[in-house]
């Protein structure tokens, strides 16, 4: 677009006058984006509707009888914003956006050509077969095949002559408690503790104190991953272990006890 970028994130904005000190720094067509966009505050937000559609922003200054509003006219600039919790967001600010998007998750391939191109930047000798094996096991999330990377980088450096291949790889991967299927430890637990239930449905709470862990995370860390790849099923009672999870722990699948059969999963 051969236009300047300007990268911030909402926590860093938390005042009208750290909004406009931004907006009126931007050079013309800048691409101006926000992470995090949830965590604005509301004011901030309607702040942000003239200057989205009209490119002005009034700011109040002073106050009582000697308040009086300041019109700054922005140059034109684009606003690109993201954030996991859309829901956060109030409907009329969601609707200024013209393009919304949704991002999934990335596939073993692609994975595998982002752990390849990590490598060389991190200076790592590695086999296609170790970028694959690692790509695979990611939770499909470049953020984590990264991390194994850096990880795995120790061990070819202590268990071989630093080159990173397939066999130390999955050696690695083991003693780091990351199986086959990209589940870690705490994954493992939480299936496991739900199979104890043997079908019942079990709230988020209940996990959370049988695995040892913040039911926050449970729910924001660990179980986007699972609902998605099918492992369990979140229901109107709570959570039950589904198929694919039995079989993960190699345990007889149970059918799942929803109680009213008028229920829908969700």
């Amino acid at each position: 677009m051969q236009v300047e970028f300007h990268g911030t994130s909402a926590p860093a904005l938390k005042k009208p006058g750290d909004l406009v000190g931004l907006l009126t720094s931007l050079p013309e067509r800048t691409v101006l984006f926000i992470d995090e966009v949830h965590r604005l505050s509301a004011a901030l937000e309607e702040y942000l509707y003239s200057a989205m559609e009209d490119y002005f922003i009034d700011l109040t200054v002073d106050q009582g009888m000697a308040a009086r509003p300041i019109r700054f006219q922005l140059k034109p600039f684009t606003l690109v914003a993201a954030t996991t919790r859309d829901g956060l967001l109030s409907r009329p600010f969601q609707d200024r956006f013209g393009i919304p998007q949704k991002l999934s998750f990335y596939s073993a391939a692609d994975l595998t050509k982002i752990v390849i191109r990590s490598a060389k930047i991190l200076g790592i000798q590695a086999d296609r077969a170790a970028a694959e094996e690692i790509a695979t096991r990611a939770r499909k999330t470049p953020r984590i095949a990264n991390r194994l990377l850096r990880r795995l980088r120790d061990w070819a450096e202590v268990e071989g002559d630093g080159r990173l291949t397939v066999e130390i790889a999955q050696k690695g991967l083991e003693r780091e408690g990351v199986d086959a299927s990209g589940l870690d430890q705490m994954d493992r637990r939480i299936l496991q503790a739900l199979a104890q239930h043997k079908g019942q449905p079990v709230g988020v709470k209940t996990v959370a104190v049988m695995v040892g862990e913040e039911s926050d995370t449970i729910e924001e860390v660990y179980e986007p991953f699972l609902i998605q790849e099918g492992y369990i099923l979140k229901t109107p009672r709570g959570r039950v272990l589904a198929g694919k999870g039995y079989e993960h722990l190699g345990l007889k699948p149970i059918e799942p006890k929803l109680g009213d059969a008028t229920q829908e999963l969700f």
